[in-house]
This record gives structure tokens, sequence and C-alpha cells, in this order.
């Protein structure tokens, strides 16, 4: 406490300086709470996610239809709304289908369009901060078109002057290209992304690059999210997945285009000792690249190649964790080689792909030397990528297991429970960790084993696994993962993951309100705010009597059909919480060419009665600390007047 009067007294020397400081505290408390943007299941697919940001999930479209609404055609605001999303296609398109008048005429309108909409996006801030927002080159000039009153005559003379300058100098498309990505900027204070952002899809580099540029940007980690967390922690049954994932769905590209690491050694390992067997040729959407059949035989073997090393690893992990008990792991020790079966929960099934040539049937679990080599080069290169590595170390520090955020409870999987919803325990090193003290363990492990990626079997990095697979994990959230059983066993029984009970108890009112007392929230104003699981078609994301809100982002094309739209994203703002849904994004040139937009319908979950305003934010916490710290110096400079 006196460090920090020390540090408030060196920043505010004088009693005139804590009277005005508490006075403009005062007032920041006074303003309507900012927009808080939920995405969740971002699965690598950048245009999607960013067309999302772009037009804050119809935030900005809404606010031009309230405001602009009686002045517009249905079209001329679309028009518009394209204009504030894609400011540099628009801008080229209407420079080609206008004469030089009608273009001059156009640049007005716009202009004063976009200043009544940024004046509209601003009112939520202090001036301030709308300035920290603006494009430094354009400041000046459009923070006098933004507090200027247009009624008045002089001043609308002046207004005018600042538009024609604007088009005399060739400053007009940067002057809108600033504009409408300060609108975007203004539009949404705060971003949480639920989990995610790698699997599947082909651009989760370009994600987090959008994020790292992002104003302001929390994560809480997803079960994919940690495969590529654990790679870069040292962990190689995290990288063996990673890759055999990657294969799978035809993007290991990602790794060698985007992340420039080479698999040139991994892929004549595999050539030398697989053959493509049908159950490895890789799975792909329509709208991919077409693989010719040298390369699907090609990814076929190193999908195998690695399948059979993240086993034997896995069969590594299991004799050193005895105590973990886990399902379903280490079943090449499970293998009877004469009759050709595996047992799995005690029953013997036959095996429907023989790919083992590299397993010592005496010791299975042992990788062969060029094995070793290529793994530990493998995982070499994934530690010390530079692009990873600054990626992910942003992951990290933006990252958590689970967020609370002004009242609400964000996580990506679940609370693993018993089927009464009674928190399971985990037991490590004597100590039992249940609820939310499950996930700062858990959390507290990652966290450790990214600090030290050269320490690769010690537990805290095998920990960083079990967040992956295991059945206490709350990135999982089933009893267990089949993918031996899968690949290798035709009946359908021992392909079945059981899910933990809380996906079917957070339906359930009391069970919600129970989670976040667990969690320190309070239960009448809160709520759980949930990703991982896709909506299917016909049911309702907004559960427990509005308790529970799931919003995968449904960004996944894979997931598209099972869940019949684009998913859900979710807006928090001074009125209360709207839910939104998305059709399927189609592309960046659709959504541009023909104006078409992925916002379906806005869905009212909680209405405020009084508008909430910064005083009622965790934000405000805040400040009325600083605001109290500030009266008490307040004191002490009085007392010695």
């Amino acid at each position: 406490m006196e460090l920090m009067q020390k540090l408030l007294r060196e920043k505010f020397p004088n009693r005139q300086a804590v009277i005005t400081e508490i006075t403009n505290l005062e007032a920041i408390l006074n303003l309507p709470k900012p927009t808080e943007h939920f995405v969740s299941d971002l699965h690598g697919e950048f245009p999607a996610f960013d067309h999302v940001l772009r037009n804050g999930s119809g935030n900005i479209k809404q606010k031009i239809i309230e405001n602009f609404g009686d002045q517009l055609t249905k079209d001329s605001i679309q028009d518009f709304a394209t204009l504030v999303y894609y400011p540099e296609d628009m801008l080229l398109a209407e420079r080609q289908k206008r004469t030089e008048d009608q273009l001059k005429q156009w640049y007005l309108d716009t202009f004063a369009r976009l200043i009544e909409l940024l004046k509209i996006s601003a009112t939520k801030y202090t001036r301030s901060k709308v300035r920290k927002a603006l494009d430094p080159n354009f400041a000046y000039i459009t923070e006098e078109l933004l507090y200027t009153d247009h009624r008045e005559v002089d001043k609308r003379a002046y207004y005018n002057q600042i538009m024609q300058n604007l088009l005399k100098l060739n400053q007009a498309d940067q002057f809108i290209i600033a504009t409408c990505y300060t609108i975007q900027h203004l539009i949404v204070d705060h971003l949480h992304v639920i989990g995610d952002i790698f699997d599947r899809g082909p651009e989760p580099d370009q994600i987090m690059e959008r994020l790292m540029n992002y104003h302001s940007v929390d994560i809480q980690w997803g079960n994919h999210d940690i495969l590529w967390l654990g790679a870069v922690s040292g962990s190689a049954l995290c990288l063996m997945n990673l890759l055999r994932i990657s294969a799978r769905y035809d993007n290991l590209g990602i790794i060698e285009d985007h992340y420039g690491i080479n698999l040139r050694h991994l892929f004549f390992f595999a050539d030398q000792h697989y053959q493509a067997l049908p159950a490895f040729y890789p799975k792909t959407m329509s709208d991919q690249k077409q693989l010719t059949e040298v390369e699907k035989k090609m990814i076929a073997k190193v999908q195998a190649a690695v399948t059979i090393i993240q086993f034997k690893l896995e069969g590594q992990l299991k004799q050193r964790r005895p105590e973990w008990r886990l399902p379903q792991v280490g079943l090449l020790g499970e293998i009877n080689w004469q009759n050709q079966t595996v047992k799995i929960n005690g029953q013997d099934y036959e095996l429907s792909n023989q790919c083992f040539a590299t397993v010592d049937q005496q010791n299975p679990f042992v990788l062969t030397a060029e094995e070793k080599t290529v793994t530990d080069g493998l995982l070499n290169s994934f530690i010390n990528s530079s692009k990873l590595r600054r990626q992910l170390d942003f992951m990290m520090q933006a990252g958590s297991m689970y967020k609370i955020a002004n009242g609400n409870l964000l996580f990506h999987g679940c609370v693993p429970v018993d089927g009464k919803g009674k928190f399971l325990t985990l037991h490590s090193k004597n100590q039992s960790y249940t609820g939310q003290a499950l996930f700062c363990f858990f959390e507290k492990q990652l966290r450790q084993a990214y600090a030290h990626p050269n320490r690769q079997n010690d537990p805290a990095t095998d920990w960083t696994w079990y967040l992956w697979q295991g059945p206490l994990s709350p990135l999982f959230g089933k009893h267990a993962m089949t993918t031996f059983a899968r690949y290798f066993v035709a009946d359908q029984k021992t392909h079945i993951e059981r899910k933990n009970p809380y996906f079917v108890l957070r339906r359930e009112e009391w069970f919600c309100r129970q989670i976040m007392q667990e969690f320190g929230l309070d239960p009448q104003t809160g709520h759980v705010i949930n990703g991982h699981t896709p909506v299917k078609r016909g049911q309702e994301p907004i559960m427990a009597n509005k308790k529970m809100i799931v919003i995968d982002g449904g960004f996944s094309k894979a997931y598209q059909p099972t869940t019949g739209i684009g998913g859900y994203t979710l807006l928090s703002n001074s009125y209360g919480l709207q839910l939104v849904s998305h059709h399927p994004f189609t592309s960046k040139q659709d959504a541009i060419k023909n104006e078409t937009d992925i916002i379906s319908t806005i869905q009212v979950v909680n209405h405020e009665v009084e508008r909430k305003k910064v005083a009622d934010t965790d934000t405000g916490k805040q400040i009325k600390e600083n605001i109290r710290q500030l009266h008490q110096l307040l004191k002490i400079y009085a007392s010695k007047e």
C-alpha cells in the first residue's frame, strides 16, 4: 500500500492533479458498458473468423440499420456495411463502376456517413480512448470532424473544406480505409476466444497473427490448442497426435509451408517402412485442393508412421505413470501376435489392419533407431520454430484454462463430474484436485512444461498430454480416446467414447449454479459460456434457464452438415447478452462481390432492466479501487496544507 501511495504521489504531485483524476475516473464509471465479443472453435478457418471480426458479429450492420435505416435502401445499407468490413476491396469496385463526378459525390456522401457511424461507435468511450484507436496519420482531421457541430454555419464550411482537401490531395481512399478500421476497432472493446484456434482448418497461423494484432483479447485454451502447446513444450506424444491429425485431414502444409518445419525425413522414413492402407488415406473436404493418387498414398504412409510412433509413446507413458490408470492406452502391448487379436477391456478383437512392421513384438513400446531420430528431429524443429514459438508465446500470455469476466465463467470443455453432478477428483502427489482447483492444477502444469521444453518426460510434460485425452481432463470430457480401435478394430463397440455427464447435466439450472458457485460467481446474475461441442441441428445453444450458453462458432466446415448452420457467437453490451447465429461462410470474394453476409439471426439472451455502465464491470471495480486510493492521497495532501 505504501508503494502504491508513493507511485500515486509521483504521478499526481499535487492536490489539483488528484482532484482532476478523480473527476475523470468518476465520469468514466458512468459511461455505458463497452461491448464484449465471444467466439469459439475457430479450427484454423481464417477467412470466416476474419469476417466475423470485421463485422463484429453483425454489430456494425445493426448500428447502420438503427441510424441510417430511414435514409438508405436495403441494398445501400448492405453496400455501406460491406465497405466498412472490406474498405480496400470496395473502394476498388466503386472506382471501377463510377464516372469521375459520380465518384466525387460518392466520396463526399461516404465521408459524412462514416463520420456519423464513427461518432455512434465512439459514444461509449472517452476522447482519450478514441484517440488511441485512430490512425495517427488522420487523428487530428478525424477528431475535428468527429467533434464538430455540423449545424453551425461557420463550422460547416470548415468541415466541408477538410473533405474537399482530402479529395484534392488524393487522401480520400486512405482516410476511408483508416476510418473503417477505427469503426471495427471501436464497435467491439474486447474479444474472448474460447478455445480451439488450431485443428483441421488450413490457416491457424493467420488467426494467431490477427489475434496478436487485435487491440484487446484473451484466450481460453482448447483441446486442439493443447497439442501445439504441448509439442512446443517438448511432448513427443502431443507432437505425434498433431502430425497424425494433420495428415488425416491433409493439413501437413500448415507445418511445412506456414511454419517452415521440414518434414522430408519423416516422408522418407514413412515411404521406406509403410504401405498405403485405405484406413490411413486422408479425409478431405470438397473445397480443398484435390490430391493425386500418388499424394494420397504418400500421406497415408506418413499417417501410419506417426500413428505407430504415437502408440509406442503412449505405451511408454503408461509405464511411467501406472497410477494414472489410462483406459485404451498402450494397446500395442495387448496384441496377441499369433492370433492377430488385441485385448480391449478384457475382450479379444480381431485386428483389421496390419501396419506393425516397425513394432518389436517382444518390446512393442520401444522406438526403432530411425523412429527415434525422426521424432527427436521433429520435436527439436517444433521447439525451435521462431514463428510457432512467437505465436504460442502469445497464446500462453493471453491464455488460461478458464476466465471470469464481468460475472461470467468462460471455459472451452467441461468440469468433470459423475452422473449425479459431483465434481470428480484427480489425485497427484498426495494432493486432490476438483472443480476450479483442477483447472488451476492443469494450468500450472502446462505453464511449467512450456517454460522448460528440454525436460521431455517429466510429470508436467506428461500432464500436458493428459489434457488432450485424459479422462479427468477439463478439455477432453470423455472416458477414453479410442484412436487405436478406430484404426485397427472393425467392431464399432470399441469405437465408443462416452462423454462426461457434464454435457447432459449442463442443461439443468441447478448444475450450472453449482459450477458458478464453485468458481466464486454469483449464480443469480452470472452465466457459463462454453465451447467445444457443436450445437447439432434441432438443439438449443441456450440452456438451463439461460445460465448456460454454448457458442461453438461452427467455423469448422466438417461440422456444418451436423449443425445445419455456421455456428454461434455472442455479444455482451450495456443492454445485455445477444446470441448471434451464422450462415456458413463461403469466401471473402463472395462477401465482397455479392455483398453476402453470414449473420442469420440475433437472439436476446437477457435484457438489462437498467443499462449497464462501466461501474458494473471488472474495469469499474478497478477504477473504484483507484478512486479510493486517490481519496486517501487527497487526505494526505489536505493534512499538509
